[in-house]
């Protein structure tokens, strides 16, 4: 079983970071008329959100590659673990996280959009900030359940663009009401399901100490 496991982790890894990797390879030329650019050519004169759009995206892959290897074993992976834990703890709230909030206040789809993604900023921010704080005090458990809410977040960036597809597909809406819409879907269910490998992981624990 554990086997399955890690083949289906390396799978998922291969498979997110290709697809990441697609998704942002088109801005590393730094050209402002390309692809998501096309529809923000009104705030693209906006220096600081120009500078945090460039920084949000291409510090992305480097998220989910650093996160990723947070759910390796610490014991057999430790030197591993520590360093992606860092990478991907310092960008997240140094560089990634601050742009993305900056960049929410400028959303696309109006209030209702804005909200969304400023609390996913947010949020996100939190539980990264949080997860630091509590390895330093050695809560490893603490630790691993805000990772965990912490990188379902950074793979919003995946699954804002599926519910987008999945919404376009099945219903044809306005492009802004889709954009809408799948500003909430892109991190609450993500969210949830991160809620519920917590309480999983929990309940699994409790019960092995109590055999």
């Amino acid at each position: 079983m554990n086997k399955a496991i890690k083949v289906i982790a390396v799978a998922l890894l291969a498979f997110f970071t290709v697809l990441m990797a697609r998704i942002t390879w088109p801005y590393f030329s730094l050209q402002t008329d390309v692809k998501f650019l096309l529809i923000k050519q009104w705030v693209i004169n906006n220096d600081v959100w120009r500078i945090a759009f460039f920084v949000h995206v291409l510090t992305s892959l480097f998220l989910v590659l650093a996160g990723f290897t947070q759910f390796l074993s610490p014991s057999k992976f430790s030197s591993v673990h520590r360093f992606a834990g860092r990478v991907y703890v310092c960008i997240l709230l140094f560089l990634s996280g601050p742009a993305g909030f900056f960049m929410s206040l400028y959303a696309n789809g109006g209030v209702s959009s804005r909200i969304a993604f400023t609390l996913l900023s947010i949020l996100w921010i939190y539980f990264t900030a949080r997860a630091w704080i509590e390895i330093k005090k050695r809560n490893y458990a603490t630790h691993e359940n805000f990772m965990i809410r912490s990188y379902a977040l950074t793979l919003s960036a995946l699954t804002l663009r599926a519910w987008k597809f999945i919404i376009v597909l099945l219903f044809h809406p306005h492009p802004m009401d889709g954009y809408m819409i799948a500003a909430w879907l892109g991190w609450i269910p993500n969210l949830l399901i991160a809620e519920w490998i917590i309480r999983r992981r929990t309940t699994l624990k409790t019960k092995s100490l109590s055999l």
